[in-house]
């Protein structure tokens, strides 16, 4: 304690709502906290700590039952009141700052990025209307508004020819990632092995490693996924045929017949995230491995690349029992996808925005893709990739050539993104992975010039 008790910081209000006695406890605590009292220290008597603070003795002594109520202090008769408890002096705590990412103010020609142009104002502004005028929620149901499955149902057999239903489940999710990391921690277990691809998405590498699973690395060439090259010990593969991610290319009916027939006769399970799936312009698209073999793929899909990250919205089609495993995880950890973004693409769908958007975004790719590629075939460089999706790929040497290249497009302004970090383990394929929709169409020019400009200079 202080050497005289009247150094103690007690400052009254007088005028205050407090109670005086609540504003002694208050600052006995607050001395405590910051160190002027010390574990075991003695407190002045409850009449001399009235008299310093000009207060009658009820008021000290109603705070000192307060904190012996507490387990602040304790009175020992015949030696006075003790001070029991009080926090460990530390440094005092500072916030770190958020690391800033200086690619938000750079051009971004990054893969995976949603063409947010093409999203009519009034639609998206309606929908959001319609949703807040729905009630607020009691509970949420953790497979998702009855609506939003619904909608998703409608939007993957007319988009996707997938009909989903009877012998399958739909869920909403939180996206593809989200998605990834319920089915890891709901269906399989701490030590199981999955094959993915390599190069491939690492945000599904991570989310798998968070719940223990091991990551084998699998080759892949320009149709995708190479089967031949699965180990038989595991109990799931993840791959993304519909536009293979960061490579582009697409799996073919046979590699997919080929993909289907493994997991059966091995008692495995593939995981399809559909990336790009609904951006094919050029030819119909292939059938989803989820229509061929329903019994033993998992669906993934989301709303961040057709329309916007802001949703927060995709969505799980999976065998009844995958589906109640996942719904089992739910209700365990009171986990689930939040409703609102679910209520504005419901709406969305509801009134027709969604097919029409659709069909805006297969119509705004094309000439952007054709911007990209013919921009650099004139300056003699490769472009590797199916013709559809968002993206292209111009493959490079070596890492060293990657990082000179992606440096000198940011030191202009432009964000570039290397395949060298899309691998498991050491990096064997190099390029730039190149995406066309995120840009405006004007600067959209202006950024791949600059590209091509840093791909073609020594």
């Amino acid at each position: 304690m202080p050497n005289n008790f009247h150094e103690l910081p007690l400052k009254l209000d007088r005028k205050g709502l407090a109670p005086l006695s609540v504003q002694v406890a208050d600052g006995l605590r607050a001395a405590a906290a910051s160190g002027v009292l010390q574990r075991g220290d003695r407190l002045p008597s409850s009449r001399a700590l009235a008299d310093q603070l000009a207060v009658s003795r009820t008021v000290v002594a109603a705070a000192y039952d307060q904190l012996h109520a507490e387990g602040w202090i304790s009175g020992k008769q015949g030696s006075g009141t003790y001070l029991l408890a009080a926090p460990e002096i530390t440094e005092p705590r500072t916030i770190m700052p958020v690391p800033e990412d200086d690619s938000a103010d750079l051009l971004d020609l990054g893969p995976g990025a949603p063409c947010t142009d093409t999203i009519d104002p009034a639609a998206w502004r309606r929908a959001w209307r319609a949703a807040a005028d729905q009630a607020p929620r009691i509970r949420k149901d953790r497979a998702g508004e009855p609506d939003y499955r619904a909608a998703v149902a409608e939007h993957l057999l007319r988009h996707r020819g997938l009909t989903a239903g009877g012998g399958t489940v739909v869920l909403a999710t939180g996206g593809t990632s989200s998605a990834v990391s319920e089915f890891a921690a709901a269906v399989l277990r701490p030590g199981d092995r999955i094959a993915m691809e390599n190069p491939g998405y690492q945000r599904a590498v991570g989310a798998f490693r968070a719940a223990g699973v091991q990551v084998l690395p699998v080759p892949v060439d320009a149709e995708g996924l190479r089967v031949d090259r699965l180990p038989q010990d595991i109990r799931a593969v993840y791959c993304t045929p519909a536009h293979q991610f960061p490579l582009g290319g697409r799996m073919p009916a046979a590699r997919r017949v080929q993909l289907v027939e493994f997991a059966r006769r091995h008692g495995i399970l593939i995981l399809e995230d559909d990336y790009d799936g609904e951006l094919r312009y050029d030819t119909a698209p292939l059938p989803l491995l989820a229509a061929l073999a329903p019994d033993v793929v998992v669906h993934l899909g989301t709303t961040s690349k057709i329309l916007t990250p802001t949703l927060g919205a995709g969505w799980l089609v999976a065998p009844p029992g995958i589906a109640d495993a996942v719904l089992a995880h739910r209700d365990r950890t009171g986990t689930g996808p939040a409703p609102a973004g679910q209520l504005v693409l419901a709406e969305l769908a509801g009134n027709g925005d969604l097919a029409r958007h659709l069909r805006r975004l297969r119509r705004e790719m094309p000439p952007r893709r054709a911007l990209v590629v013919d921009e650099l075939h004139r300056r003699g460089l490769t472009v590797l990739g199916d013709d559809a999706g968002s993206h292209v790929v111009i493959p490079l040497e070596s890492a060293e050539e990657e990082l000179r290249i992606t440096a000198a497009a940011r030191r202009r302004g432009v964000y570039l993104d290397g395949l060298g970090r899309h691998h498991i383990g050491p990096a064997h394929t190099f390029g730039i992975s190149l995406g066309y929709a995120a840009l405006p169409e004007s600067a959209l020019g202006t950024a791949v010039r600059i590209a091509g400009y840093c791909l073609t200079r020594p």
